[in-house]
């Protein structure tokens, strides 16, 4: 019934009602919120509805159609029932805090970052499963002190010394030290998810539209 709508509310040229979309802590704080802003200004009679989620569930909730659209953390996999398209590039650094003892070593590899703990995203997200696939591909015991979904809290917590981890470059700043580890390339992508079969109203194509000019840097 909701998709008959979206179809019959299509066939105009208004664009305006309600979009309900989801998006990851990381995306809606860091990426999402000049191209929202944009939206907002071009379209002020659409009433946007977002719900903060980790990539892996509004994955499951657009699969449900909970959502018209989620700005994620692209998965690892193709899901066949999903359209996903790439908007931001997030290579990732190995980092420590500038007095943790990796960050005195003049040469590093998995082996030496093995030997001391981790503060990781849960290894059972996309971000975490990029970095344990390099451990596993050597052998190596990846040893996460604490998991958290929340990249800010991580960046804290390896800021005050408390483990190395892999963070966005673009969330790297004087608290931390950039270690060059040149086994661990961890390049993730950010982007845009909806479903196939699933006709977007006017208000979702629109924010889809504006994404895309934001990946070709219009």
């Amino acid at each position: 019934m909701s998709d008959a709508e979206h179809e019959l509310r299509s066939i105009g040229e208004t664009i305006g009602g309600s979009l309900r979309i989801a998006t990851s802590h990381h995306v809606g704080l860091h990426h999402l919120p000049p191209v929202l802003r944009d939206f907002s200004n071009r379209y002020p009679d659409v009433s946007l509805d977002i719900d903060f989620l980790d990539s892996e569930q509004a994955y499951e909730a657009l699969m449900a159609g909970e959502y018209e659209l989620a700005v994620v953390t692209l998965a690892l996999k193709d899901y066949p029932s999903l359209n996903a398209q790439i908007i931001w590039p997030d290579p990732c650094v190995v980092v420590a805090a500038p007095d943790h003892p990796l960050a005195q070593m003049p040469e590093l590899d998995l082996p030496a970052l093995a030997k001391y703990p981790a503060i990781l995203p849960d290894l059972n997200t996309y971000t975490g499963r990029l970095i344990k696939r390099e451990f596993d591909a050597h052998n190596l015991k990846l040893t996460a002190k604490l998991a958290t979904n929340f990249l800010e809290t991580i960046k804290m917590m390896a800021g005050v010394g408390l483990g190395w981890s892999v963070l966005p470059q673009t969330l790297v700043d004087d608290s931390l030290a950039e270690l060059p580890v040149p086994q661990l390339r961890v390049v993730r992508n950010l982007g845009i998810i909806y479903h196939r079969n699933r006709t977007l109203s006017n208000a979702a194509n629109a924010l889809q539209q504006l994404l895309v000019k934001e990946a070709r840097g219009l």
